[in-house]
């Protein structure tokens, strides 16, 4: 017997969602309005601080463990302001988005110290950074929010 099935009765494959990596990125601002931006060790593009949240770790726990490790920054939590949570493609990681929970944060530009991963730290201004690679997170999402 041959036998046809009709559209609506075949299987179709499921789309194939990209992975996601959960962080916690610091919109950070000095008293001129300029953004923090960092580059870690081995890649070209610049980003908010911050980094991957760890098992059981609130979004602003791991940001103020991240930025203590990465800048020096040793901050109390009122000094933080929560923006919202934003998701882009991945800078560092091909085929990965990333789902950031953001916060914004004012500091003096002196402050930050590189360390751990972090090999460059520098304050762009967000209506033009200039000739850097940016993260989609930063160049779409973030600092647009600066120039608004």
């Amino acid at each position: 017997m041959d036998r046809q099935v009709g559209p609506g009765e075949r299987r179709r494959a499921a789309a194939v969602t990209p992975p996601v990596i959960h962080v916690a990125a610091a919109l950070t601002v000095d008293a001129e309005g300029r953004a923090l931006m960092v580059r870690k060790h081995g890649t070209t593009v610049f980003m908010q601080p911050g980094g991957k949240i760890e098992p059981g770790e609130s979004p602003l726990d791991c940001l103020r463990r991240e930025l203590l490790e990465e800048l020096g920054l040793d901050l109390p939590a009122d000094a933080f302001t929560w923006l919202g949570t934003f998701e882009e493609d991945a800078a560092n990681e091909p085929g990965h988005r990333v789902l950031a929970e953001v916060f914004r944060l004012k500091i003096d530009a002196s402050t930050p110290v590189v360390a751990a991963e972090i090999a460059e730290s520098i304050w762009v201004d967000p209506v033009a950074p200039g000739d850097i690679d940016l993260a989609p997170l930063s160049s779409r999402a973030l600092l647009p929010i600066l120039v608004g």
